[in-house]
Formats: C-alpha cells, sequence, structure tokens
C-alpha cells in the first residue's frame, strides 16, 4: 500500500501550518466547502451530460464499426472493448481521483509541487496503460480461441497491436486532459472530484473505440509485431520518470492487482458482448453498451471519489494501527444517511433516469442502432441501469471505507474494481433484457435488424 505517500499527504497540512512564516508557497489547503444537495447536483450535472453524450457518441461508433470486416472476421476485438473502454476507469479515473485528493489537501499549490505530481503521474499510465493492453490481448486471446481450440497466430499479433497501441495513445490524451481540467476546476473554485473523473470518460469512450476500429483496420501483418515491441521498448523510460516520484514510486510497485484484476472483470463483459452481438437477432445491443456502462462508471467514480477525498481530509490517518470497528454500511445509510456522502448518493442515483432518457433519445433522434425505442424496451432499459448504479453506489460506499481501513488508498484502488464491475453489470444486464425482450416476442425491428 502508499504508505510512503499517505505520510506525505498527512503531514501535507502540518507542514503548511508550521512552515507559514517561514515560505509563502505553501498556502494552508482551503477548508473544503458545505456542499448541499443542490450545489452538489450542479456541479455534477454539466459534466455528467457531457460524459453521457460521449458515450451516446461511442455507442454510435460501435454501431457502425460492428459491421467492418474486422469485427466481423475477428470477432474477438469485441472481447478488447470494454476492457480498453475500461481503462479510463482503471487509469484515467484513478488519476483523476488522485491528483484531486492532491489539489484539495494542498500538494499542487506551487508550481514545483504540481509539476512533480504531473510528470509522474503521467508516466505511471503510460507503463499501466501499455501493460494492461497487452494482457487484455492475451485475455481475448485465451477467451475467444482457446476454448473452441481454434488459435490464429495472425490475428493474435492483430490483437496485441490493435489493443498496446489504442491504449497508450488514448491513456496518454485523456491523462492530460485530466490534468488540464483539475487544474482549471481549483482556479475557479470548482470542486474537482465533482467534474474530473465524468470529464474523464467524456471523451475516453470515443477517443479509445474510435483509435480501436481505426489500428485494428490499418495495422497489417507486417506492422503489427513492430508497433508491438516499439510500445513495449518505451516502458523502461515511463519506468524512470515514474520512479523519481514518491507517490508515483509505491503506485508502480503496488498498484497493479486493482488495475489488472479490473481488466479481467471488464474481459469477462467483452465475452459477454462478443457472444450477444454476434447473434444478428441482437445486433441493436452495440449501441446501447458503453452508455449504459459509461454511465454507471461515471456516477461510482465520482461517488468513489468524493468518499476518498473526504476520508483524507476528515478521517483518522490511514492504516490507523487499532482501527474502531466497523459494521458494514447498510443501504439505508448509504442513500438515506445524514451525511455529504449520502447526500450524494441520492443526488447521483437520481440523475440516472433522466439522463438515460436524454441519451436514448438522442440516439433514436440520430436513428442510430437497431432498436426501436418502444414502452416495454425504455421499461426495461431504465430497470437495468438503475439497478446497475444502486449496487455500483452500495459498492462503493462499503468498499472505500474498507480499503480505508486496512490501509489501501482508495484513490488507486476503489474506481478500477467500481469500473469494471460498472462493465460487467451493465452488458450483463444489458444482454439479459435483449434476450428476455426477444423472449416476450418484441423482435422484428423492436429488438435486433
Amino acid at each position: 500500500c502508499r504508505q510512503e505517500e499517505d505520510a506525505l499527504l498527512e503531514n501535507a497540512s502540518q507542514s503548511n501550518e508550521s512552515d507559514d512564516t517561514s515560505t509563502d508557497q505553501s498556502p494552508v489547503p482551503p477548508a473544503p466547502l458545505k456542499e448541499t444537495s443542490f450545489s452538489i447536483g450542479l456541479q455534477v450535472l454539466f459534466p455528467f451530460l457531457l460524459a453521457g453524450f460521449g458515450t451516446v457518441a461511442a455507442g454510435m461508433v460501435l454501431d457502425i464499426v460492428q459491421h467492418w470486416t474486422v469485427f466481423t472476421e475477428v470477432t474477438e476485438v469485441f472481447i478488447l472493448v470494454p476492457a480498453l473502454l475500461g481503462l479510463k476507469g482503471n487509469l484515467e479515473m484513478t488519476l483523476a481521483s488522485r491528483l484531486s485528493t492532491a489539489a484539495n489537501i494542498g500538494q499542487m499549490d506551487t508550481a514545483k509541487d504540481m509539476w512533480k505530481m504531473i510528470m509522474g503521474n503521467l508516466a505511471l499510465i503510460q507503463v499501466q496503460a501499455t501493460v494492461v493492453g497487452f494482457l487484455a490481448s492475451i485475455a481475448a486471446v485465451i477467451f475467444g480461441w482457446i476454448p473452441e481450440g481454434n488459435f490464429k497466430m495472425g490475428h493474435a499479433v492483430l490483437l496485441c497491436a490493435s489493443s498496446v497501441a489504442t491504449a497508450f495513445i488514448a491513456s496518454l490524451l485523456l491523462g492530460l486532459i485530466m490534468i488540464g481540467v483539475i487544474i482549471a476546476s481549483r482556479k475557479v473554485g470548482i470542486n474537482p472530484d465533482n467534474v474530473a473523473t465524468p470529464i474523464a470518460a467524456s471523451l475516453g469512450d470515443l477517443i479509445t473505440l474510435a483509435l480501436l476500429a481505426g489500428i485494428s483496420t490499418e495495422f497489417n501483418d507486417y506492422a503489427n509485431p513492430m508497433v508491438c515491441a516499439f510500445f513495449v521498448a518505451l516502458t523502461p523510460i515511463w519506468v524512470l520518470i515514474a520512479r523519481r516520484t514518491p507517490s508515483t514510486r509505491e503506485v508502480l510497485y503496488s498498484g497493479w492487482e486493482p488495475v489488472i484484476i479490473a481488466m479481467a472483470i471488464s474481459s469477462v463483459g467483452g465475452l459477454i458482448l462478443d457472444k450477444t452481438v454476434s447473434n444478428p437477432n441482437f445486433a441493436g445491443m452495440a449501441v446501447f453498451t458503453p452508455v449504459i456502462n459509461g454511465v454507471g462508471g461515471n456516477l461510482v467514480a465520482v461517488q468513489a471519489s468524493r468518499i476518498s477525498t473526504y476520508l483524507h481530509m476528515n478521517a483518522l490517518p490511514i492504516a490507523e494501527p487499532n482501527p474502531a470497528p466497523r459494521k458494514c454500511p447498510t443501504p439505508w445509510s448509504t442513500f438515506f444517511g445524514s451525511g455529504v456522502n449520502a447526500r450524494s448518493a441520492r443526488v447521483l442515483f437520481l440523475l440516472v433516469a433522466p439522463g438515460h432518457l436524454v441519451f436514448l433519445y438522442t440516439i433514436n433522434s440520430m436513428q442510430g442502432g437497431h432498436t426501436t425505442l418502444t414502452s416495454v424496451f425504455i421499461a426495461f432499459y431504465l430497470a437495468a441501469a438503475l439497478l446497475q448504479v444502486v449496487i455500483l453506489l452500495y459498492l462503493a460506499d462499503w468498499m472505500v471505507n474498507w480499503m480505508w481501513h486496512r490501509g489501501m488508498d482508495p484513490d488507486n484502488f476503489s474506481i478500477p474494481y467500481l469500473t469494471a464491475l460498472g462493465d460487467l453489470l451493465g452488458t450483463g444486464f444489458l444482454a439479459l433484457c435483449f434476450h428476455i425482450l426477444w423472449l416476450i416476442g418484441d423482435r422484428d425491428t423492436d429488438v435486433g435488424d
């Protein structure tokens, strides 16, 4: 766990107080604003809608590219989709949560500290993106071909090159965007926890999916091995840069477990997507998959980031030697408690149905997908989305506090698990909806093309 960083985080405010007379470059971190439900909702609403429209655009892209030659001949590319789209939760949202906490507690108030934090974190996510992209391609091979005993080396190298290149380029672009958002948020007085993680997803799905489709189509048998070798060869450089910053050095050594496990969970969702979309009767599912997964992941990432910052700013030191025993939170305390975290959970949950209705209407008005929006379909879709978010918000309340009291910094460990579970639940519930609708006779132009 990240004890070295947390010691720095814990002592940040103390050093600010004790050294205030000796330097003007370390101001005392501002006290957290007293947030009402209205202020939370107002700050979250715009980035939530922006992120949602990003997932709608990604869904439209997936709906189109599912008919491209590379997706029909190498259907295992579908297994890569949730795993690579999930990188925004594994890497970019974790980066946003980590930097939001650092900004809120005053660790980015000086230019020197800010640039040191930025360079270390950018290098870190490039290392993680390269490794996770490579492992995601292996998972696609294992889930897709090995059970059937039909292994093709050329297709495997294509998956590897496409996955690694997509993960690397997307993480670099999104990482730069995240840093700009967090710095701008602090300058205008907005809590970065409310806006950074949704904006991480606003372009994340679209950029990643467009890169995956374009790269997998353009690459050839000669370029694929060279692309893999090039990005792997850059990894030692990023490792050296990440090791120079104490906060990222610890994550470089200990932060692999959640990222890799989350990738595996998302790959299971990808397997569900592959098996469902490959059936012509359920081709209409493609356009909605990034939307339901993205909305659930965005909302739970906001909540996890907020709870983590709350613990950093108000709770006892992380990894307390003798933590007081904590009861497992109940759904009632998660959603109907009097604290600020329960208040934000209610606000986030109330955004689900209106948000999805807006996104469904947008898809319908743009004539996207192969599914007519009947009242039955909308009812099943909203039920799946609401159930997904209820489960995720409850898990966030339990997981973030559990990790904190076990000495694990939730900024690095919770969001990858939660967004990956969001991908799995969203894809699974959506596939179940389409199968139920097919069984009850909602077919023809309604479900499937």
